[in-house]
């Protein structure tokens, strides 16, 4: 890390931001953990399993984009104070209605999704108190909040075992409550935040270099987030893991891609995002091609699981290195449009993974399916890095990202 780094912006916001998307995302994806003891509860189907896991992920990507105009008209500290408080009123709320149905676990679902449009809040605050070279890194760091969902994996399945699995949502409300508070006190909201509604940003959709950055986040940050919500399952189903096993495994897994993320902002920092990309997607494309035509043991599968989920960390971090150099003015909605389209990436491999256990009585389509978008990914990246007018840096380096585009 540059020594820079460490001297400019603002330390006490950057921990804020990554502990209150740390949480966040632990609720976010709670479903996930919680689908071994639901399904038996409820006696729910693969693919029942993998819509209900999906669910929250759609919700957040969605609300990812309101979340992100919000921001930039009320700044990132007074919605995230807002939003989280949503979020320990409905989770609250859920604990003591006990829903026990598969229809009413789908507000459950809303609920969460809020919690997962943190993302577009977490990241421009921290992002605004830092200058361009080090947008990566500042967001890297506040990103890897993300480890939050390996929390829900790890600590979930066992309490659910031990307190029932409609306590678990009280239960989360707790670590909420007490990353709020220290929100509060710790977060202050950034210099730069520029005001953008509806009719400032609907002309950035029509440039064509905001949606390469949606798809390539759709790739990395969906493929993270829909493991992450679907692992415990895949673990318990597919090799006959205890949940309590399967979901320590998951953490494993996702506590290497959570941290991995501001090594791979860094690295697009040094590299630029394009070419960090072209090496990240090729080699998803073969990891979960392997773990598509199958793995027999788990000794064999958790290796690939753990490298696979590394490659789409880094690649979290890389892509999020191409956002605020070229949309400065629009980061807060352009975020929310990013996030939104990682997260509808999560939502389709969550789902279809489900569904092609269903439909077929084995995950291989689901995987190899993803590996071939992988590979479409480095494909286009490829295009991009060719066709992209990159300035170089005072190190030779590319940092503008996306900036050449219009």
């Amino acid at each position: 890390m540059d020594r820079g780094f460490l001297k400019a912006g603002n330390p006490r916001t950057l921990l804020a931001a990554f502990l209150y998307f740390d949480v966040s995302f632990m609720v976010w994806v709670l479903l996930g953990p919680l689908g071994i003891a639901i399904s038996h509860d409820l006696h729910l189907n693969s693919g029942q399993k993998g819509l209900l896991v999906a669910m929250p992920v759609l919700a957040g990507a969605l609300l990812r984009v309101v979340a992100g105009a919000l921001v930039d008209h009320y700044g990132p500290r007074r919605v995230a104070i807002g939003m989280q408080s949503f979020v320990i009123a409905g989770l609250a709320a859920t604990w003591v209605l006990a829903p026990h149905s598969y229809a009413g676990l789908f507000p459950v679902a809303f609920v969460l999704g809020v919690a997962g449009a943190s993302f577009a809040v977490a990241l421009p605050l921290a992002s605004g108190w830092y200058p361009p070279q080090y947008q990566g890194t500042a967001l890297g760091i506040a990103g890897a909040g993300n480890s939050g969902t390996a929390l829900a994996s790890l600590f979930a399945p066992g309490l659910a075992a031990l307190y029932g699995w409609t306590n678990v949502f009280g239960l989360a409300t707790l670590p909420l409550v007490l990353v709020l508070c220290a929100f509060i006190y710790l977060a202050k909201e950034p210099p730069r935040r520029p005001s953008a509604g509806l009719v400032a940003w609907l002309p950035v959709l029509k440039k064509a270099d905001c949606w390469a950055p949606m798809f390539f986040y759709g790739v990395t940050f969906g493929g993270f987030v829909g493991l992450a919500s679907f692992l415990t399952i895949y673990f318990n189903d597919q090799y006959g893991l205890s949940p309590a096993v399967a979901g320590s495994c998951t953490a494993l897994v996702v506590f290497a891609g959570s941290f991995i993320r501001p090594l791979g902002g860094a690295l697009a920092d040094r590299i630029g995002g394009e070419r960090a990309l072209c090496i990240l997607y090729g080699a998803a494309t073969v990891i979960f091609g392997l773990i598509g035509f199958g793995l027999p043991t788990i000794w064999l599968a958790f290796p690939a699981f753990f490298a696979g989920m590394l490659v789409l960390g880094l690649g979290n971090g890389a892509v999020f290195q191409l956002v605020p150099t070229r949309f400065a003015q629009q980061v807060g909605i352009l975020t929310g449009l990013v996030g939104m389209s990682g997260g509808v990436g999560g939502f389709y491999l969550a789902s279809s993974l489900g569904a092609a256990r269903q439909a077929t009585g084995s995950y291989s389509l689901g995987f190899l399916a993803f590996a071939g978008i992988a590979l479409v990914a480095l494909v286009c990246v490829s295009i991009c890095r060719r066709s992209w007018n990159k300035p170089a840096d005072a190190h030779g380096s590319d940092t503008t990202g996306l900036s050449a585009i219009s």
